[in-house]
């Protein structure tokens, strides 16, 4: 090899090592540049200079901006685009204009499923069941849950025109509604289950949650509940203030909810109850999983850590940290972490979801008010361990037959509820389903294709049984029918009902777990559906 052979080969080996090939003097900067402008605009200017591709400053602003926030390794820290910023509003204030109904895709269209109480869809006249088949002229055929839900929003008191396909109705049928305020609850289900236990379903921490659910508590007690069983599975959390309001209507005055640590004055406060329990005789028992998160976590640990009430279920999300949001032009926002919050024993229970957490890695001991001992670290720690880690071997077998086709499952369990429904041969509320309704559950997924053989299908019989018998109650019987037939069946929820019933104070219940005198039980986590 010669010597500019040699010359021109070490050249490119360096560009290469160093990050690419460097083509042209045009791009050469003096280190002198960068001690009289910022980095970041010597950057901009050549990227908007000598890029390849012409890119609008917008674009490249917002791309600096997201690889900054990106680089500070916080998932909870990112910029918001204005789409995602205008759902999250929705999410913490629960209001929206829609239709109001809860929307799910059901062979390859959106499909009613319920109504809610008072929304335009409700007053049009729209049921369980309706299939939607075309919006505004659109037809729907295979739109996404989104699309569609995206379609029925429109600005207040526009107005939107549906056709939908109705069970057993020979032609279809149009609507036009007026679009108007929707307020998607926080506090879902609620029952006076047995032996004097109420159940209330808490699906997120939004603008009004503490008032649902002050709403909820009177109610039932005002129809006899005893004890309480406040169901938080699956929820995200959501407005820290509403989270410190339900934890503050359970605790004493003065009494420690959170603590919050950041680096301004304003982030870093003890934040205390204010006003006397309203119900300080009432046993409660919290149900988490892995799906409770932030203001979920700050009421599950407040409980917790003042013995007010006993923790059921998994381990937490371990979500530890506070978030604020400021606009940031054009309709956008930064989301961005402002603190680390504590429990009133000192923990944290941040988990760091960037890395597998190891199940016997060490963690740190607190002690409660009363002086029982508790976890820190990797969420909240159940006081009593409930709900399923792994499927049956039957149920686990028709999950792997299934495959990818979940949707499709539930589609033949919709035929055949609606079916059921056409036919009028479901009566009673405590219907059974029976050998003849599996039958025909197995009938419309071979019509789909389904190819496993029957016995895989037999082997999941009482998972199958119960899922369809929740369909066929929301079919036939409506939305409360359905809710009753899941908390029936949820097995976290009835061993949180053994436990619970004939519970005489908060110190009666906390001594049933002290002592072992506890039936512990499964669960299934709450599943959602798509609203509009």
């Amino acid at each position: 090899m010669n010597a500019r052979t040699l010359a021109v080969a070490t050249a490119l080996g360096t560009s290469l090592i160093g990050g690419g090939w460097v083509i042209g003097r045009g791009l050469n900067v003096r280190e002198a540049d960068f001690t009289s402008a910022r980095l970041f605009d010597a950057v901009f200017t050549h990227v908007k200079q000598y890029y390849v591709d012409s890119i609008p400053d917008s674009t490249l602003f917002e791309h600096a901006t997201v690889g900054m926030l990106r680089e500070l390794n916080d998932p909870y820290t990112l910029y918001l685009p204005p789409n995602r910023l205008r759902r999250l509003t929705e999410q913490t204030t629960g209001n929206y204009i829609g239709i109001g109904a809860q929307i799910q895709r059901r062979d390859d269209y959106p499909m009613i499923i319920a109504p809610f109480p008072g929304s335009p869809a409700e007053r049009a006249g729209l049921r369980t069941g309706d299939r939607v088949v075309e919006i505004d002229s659109m037809k729907t055929l295979r739109w996404t849950n989104d699309e569609a839900i995206s379609a029925l929003r429109g600005p207040p008191e526009s107005k939107v025109t549906i056709v939908i396909e109705r069970p057993g109705a020979p032609t279809r049928l149009t609507f036009t509604l007026e679009r108007g305020g929707v307020h998607r609850r926080a506090v879902g289900r609620r029952a006076l289950v047995a032996q004097g236990v109420g159940y209330v379903d808490v699906n997120i921490f939004n603008d009004s949650t503490a008032m649902e659910l002050r709403k909820a508590v009177d109610s039932l007690t005002n129809a006899g509940m005893r004890a309480m069983v406040m169901d938080l599975r699956g929820n995200p959390g959501g407005v820290l203030a509403q989270g410190v309001g339900v934890a503050d209507m359970f605790l004493d005055s003065a009494q420690v909810i959170v603590s919050m640590r950041g680096r301004t004055l304003g982030s870093t406060e003890r934040v205390l109850d204010t006003a006397p329990q309203r119900w300080p005789r009432l046993p409660l028992i919290v149900l988490v999983d892995e799906g409770s998160a932030s203001a979920s976590e700050i009421v599950a640990g407040a409980l917790q850590d003042h013995d007010r009430a006993v923790v059921m279920g998994r381990t937490t999300f371990g979500k530890g940290s506070a978030q604020g949001i400021f606009a940031a032009g054009s309709g956008g926002g930064v989301r961005i972490t402002t603190a680390r919050w504590f429990t009133p024993s000192g923990r944290s229970i941040d988990r760091p979801h960037t890395t597998p957490v190891e199940d016997d890695a060490p963690v740190d001991s607190f002690r409660t008010e009363h002086g029982r001992r508790v976890a820190g670290g990797g969420g909240i720690v159940p006081d009593i361990q409930a709900g399923d880690t792994a499927l049956a071997p039957g149920d686990q077998a028709l999950e792997d037959a299934l495959g990818n086709r979940v949707i499709q499952f539930r589609d033949a369990m919709v035929d055949v509820a609606i079916a059921l429904q056409s036919r009028g041969v479901v009566r009673s509320r405590d219907f059974v389903v029976t050998p003849s309704m599996l039958d025909e559950l197995w009938k419309a997924m071979r019509g789909r294709e389904f190819r496993f053989d029957r016995a895989t299908f037999d082997g999941a019989a009482p998972l199958v049984s119960s899922l369809l018998a929740r369909e066929i109650a929301r079919f036939v019987f409506g939305q409360d029918a359905e809710a009753e037939r899941a908390i029936a069946q949820d097995k976290a929820i009835q061993a949180a009902v053994r436990l619970a019933a004939g519970a005489t104070s908060p110190v009666d219940l906390l001594s049933r777990v002290e002592t072992g005198d506890r039936r512990q039980g499964t669960g299934n986590r709450k599943q959602g559906t798509g609203k509009d």
